[in-house]
């Protein structure tokens, strides 16, 4: 690839350690006060949860600042995959109770109608921030550490490939808190994982779930022993994701999401018809000339997407 980050495989693995905690330790990037945004390498974006005093909880801030930065991410022709994971002790507490309180329990409104139009109005605008992750068109990769709670599992959920660290744990919490979960995990989780009674178990007891049982239930497909070999383990996956053809990546994730909402004569119709333009691409041919070759993708100099 043209440009080649000090993440490439000449690296050495106390470089790579090194770029690692250096990714974790600029802080909030303006103009976030909750995310910290980095670049890896010139094709992989790092978005950090980076509210670590308070656990990383969502606070009002956060809801806005992911719509936003997902957005400007999807627009990113340099950007071809995006990391995401959670600054400090744990990947998140979830919902941040006493900065969202307001808007959940005191709507404006003088009347029943009135007032539940407005709640509606406040539930699908932060849908969207998770909704903004499962529609860009990288392939979104989240590594979890320490605890993922409430509106943590609504986040992963959304997300591509989840990662986690043996230390990891899940827990749907909502039920404990009085309401239901509103924001993706009831209609995400079950597509996750296959049981379905194993998904109402979680959200109806809201217990947690530990790392080898994420793994074993498919919520996961990584663990890795601490933090460090997680975000090396996820980084090197993000680079071997960002090597291949733009053009080949995006639209597999995209027809992956399709095909899980749909039949599987839809999915196939929508497959054809995405193809019909995107197999005339020049990445094609580069993508065999290496295979042929026996050359690594990394070789390939694609253009942007």
């Amino acid at each position: 690839m043209k440009d080649r980050s000090p993440c490439s495989d000449t690296w050495s693995q106390f470089s790579r350690q090194v770029l690692i905690r250096a990714m974790s330790s600029s802080g909030p990037t303006s103009p976030y006060t909750t995310l910290s945004i980095c670049r890896p390498t010139p094709s992989i974006t790092h978005v950090e949860l980076h509210r670590p005093e308070k656990r990383n909880a969502m606070n009002k801030a956060f809801w806005r600042e992911m719509v936003q930065c997902f957005n400007e991410i999807s627009d990113d022709s340099d950007c071809r995959v995006v990391l995401v994971s959670g600054a400090g002790k744990i990947f998140t507490a979830g919902i941040d109770l006493m900065d969202m309180a307001s808007d959940v329990l005191q709507p404006d409104g003088d009347d029943t109608a009135r007032i539940s139009w407005n709640l509606r109005r406040t539930i699908t605008k932060y849908q969207e921030t998770f909704s903004v992750i499962e529609r860009c068109p990288k392939p979104v990769l989240v590594a979890v550490h320490g605890a993922c709670v409430g509106g943590g599992v609504d986040l992963i959920t959304a997300c591509d490939i989840r990662l986690c660290t043996q230390d990891a744990w899940f827990q749907v919490k909502e039920v404990d808190v009085g309401l239901a979960a509103d924001v993706g995990t009831l209609q995400r989780l079950p597509k996750v994982i296959g049981s379905r009674s194993l998904v109402n178990e979680l959200a109806l007891t809201a217990r947690k779930m530990y790392a080898d049982e994420a793994k074993s239930s498919g919520l996961v497909s990584r663990v890795f022993p601490d933090k460090d070999a997680l975000m090396a383990g996820a980084l090197e996956m993000a680079e071997e994701i960002s090597a291949r053809s733009p053009v080949a990546v995006q639209g597999t994730k995209i027809n992956l999401i399709y095909s899980r909402d749909h039949s599987v004569a839809e999915g196939l119709d929508y497959m054809a018809l995405w193809n019909m333009s995107m197999l005339q691409t020049n990445d094609v041919m580069k993508s065999a000339q290496a295979s042929m070759e026996k050359k690594s993708p990394k070789t390939i100099e694609f253009s942007k997407l």
